[in-house]
């Protein structure tokens, strides 16, 4: 039981990998005050570059790199087509994923000749799995938190530097608050167009990661469509954790859950249409949840305040009555 357990935890963890990525990219731009809908673009694209660089160099590092600058040179046309072309940045966030699921597969057609995956023409290079030293050693724990994937250990570590970048530096103050008011912001001299190209070239570099894992991690070569709606799904756990880094990893995990599950049912379940569909059910669950107690939080700010307001009210006017009281009375000096 215990071994069936700690191998559910390792799955749930090896799984939510990407989707944590994804989310710290979805968090950067919502803290500066627009959606990322172009993620699931930006991992393709890294997906895809990682593989072909790192087989081109024959170095690991040079094609992670590679793979890094291709996401963000996603950002920063999109950035290029709505700041400077005024394009509406949802219609070409949308259009870029529709096209760059083809333009994948037409890449890959090009460097390889066929139309599915680049294994067994291409040798690109992966990361390993680490274990670590004496808590792989422990019973139970080390079975769970050791042996993963570099790139596992990397989106752990990559939630506290985004953390600390937005709310302990500089640069992140500004990007919250062009995030909270473009128009406050601008007028102390902050460049709301260059913050949000900054927050979308650095949100295109964590979310490249994530595509990478799945190319260069998980498996050491890039197939159609391997992201696989997960750039969706990132952006989900990211708005649901209201565009906080650390509610966004736990979202990742809980959306990383429901695929664990649907691994797990597969050999059980006859229909796979809908074990496919669990992970976006779960997110249309999730959002109802959420709206809800997000509303009711609401209307009990709304009523605490207006409980304030009438005792503030009542204050006021039981220290002017107290004030007319004093100066009607005989001795205070008033004829």
């Amino acid at each position: 039981m215990l071994e069936f357990v700690s191998n559910f935890i390792y799955s749930l963890i090896r799984i939510s990998t990407p989707l944590i990525f994804v989310s710290i990219c979805s968090t950067i731009s919502q803290q500066a005050g627009l959606l990322n809908m172009a993620a699931e673009a930006m991992m393709l694209t890294a997906s895809l570059g990682g593989v072909l660089f790192s087989a081109w160099t024959q170095n690991v590092w040079l094609g992670i790199l590679g793979g890094a600058m291709t996401a963000v040179l996603i950002a920063l046309f999109l950035c290029f087509a709505t700041f400077v072309m005024k394009v509406d940045l949802y219609l070409m966030s949308i259009s870029l994923n529709m096209a760059l699921l083809g333009g994948t597969v037409f890449v890959v057609y090009l460097v390889t000749g066929t139309k599915a995956t680049t294994a067994g023409v291409i040798k690109s290079l992966a990361l390993g799995n680490v274990n670590i030293p004496l808590i792989k050693d422990i019973p139970f724990i080390g079975s769970i938190l050791s042996g993963h994937n570099v790139f596992t250990y990397l989106s752990i570590v990559m939630v506290f530097v985004v953390w600390f970048l937005l709310f302990r530096t500089k640069i992140g103050l500004r990007m919250r608050a062009v995030g909270q008011n473009p128009q406050a912001a601008e007028s102390v001299g902050i460049n709301p167009r260059r913050i949000y190209t900054l927050a979308f070239a650095l949100a295109a570099f964590v979310g490249s990661f994530g595509g990478m894992y799945l190319s260069m991690g998980y498996q050491n070569f890039f197939i159609r469509n391997i992201t696989a709606n997960r750039g969706f799904i990132g952006l989900a756990a990211a708005t649901i954790a209201n565009g906080m880094p650390i509610g966004s990893m736990l979202m990742s995990f809980v959306f990383g859950l429901a695929y664990a599950v649907t691994n797990y049912l597969k050999p059980y379940v006859v229909d796979q249409y809908f074990l496919t569909a669990l992970p976006f059910i779960m997110i249309v669950v999730l959002y109802f949840i959420m709206s809800f107690w997000r509303s009711k939080q609401a209307d009990r700010l709304l009523k605490i305040n207006r409980q304030r307001l009438a005792e503030e009210k009542e204050r006021q006017l039981w220290e002017e009555e107290q004030a007319k009281v004093k100066k009607s009375a005989p001795g205070s000096g008033e004829s």
